[in-house]
């Protein structure tokens, strides 16, 4: 935030994405809310964390980003993301889907990998227990 007094709670590098999508001023910030200037810092392809929409929030109410009170944080995190689950999903890429972990193990399977020692040509069966 170049124009004007540095915005409390907001250091170089989010003050620098602030700068990129045009918010340059605290009178910027104000105008739009904390919750649509984080969004446009994703809109732009940023990633920021829920840390810089406290620290908007923080920077409007003049109080440090962690005091923010939780009531209000969770009013912040539900707005951005009913307006993140707008976005559109990302070019080139399938929205992502759950992930989901699945191991299947026998109890009399092949170990996973085997070390060898060098020294004595002995190995160490690892992978099973």
């Amino acid at each position: 935030m170049s124009t004007g007094p540095k915005l409390r709670n907001i250091g170089p590098k989010s003050a620098a994405w602030l700068r990129q999508v045009g918010l340059r001023s605290l009178d910027d910030v104000v105008a739009i809310g904390a919750v649509e200037a984080y969004m446009k810092v994703r809109r732009a392809g940023f990633k920021p964390s829920l840390n810089l929409l406290y620290s908007l929030e923080g920077a409007l109410v003049d109080c440090h980003w962690q005091e923010v009170p939780e009531a209000r944080r969770s009013e912040l995190v539900q707005a951005a993301e009913a307006a993140i689950a707008l976005l559109p999903p990302p070019r080139g890429r399938p929205a992502a889907a759950p992930v989901t972990t699945t191991q299947h193990r026998e109890d009399n399977a092949a170990p996973a990998f085997a070390l060898f020692d060098d020294d004595r040509g002995a190995t160490q069966e690892m992978g099973s227990e």
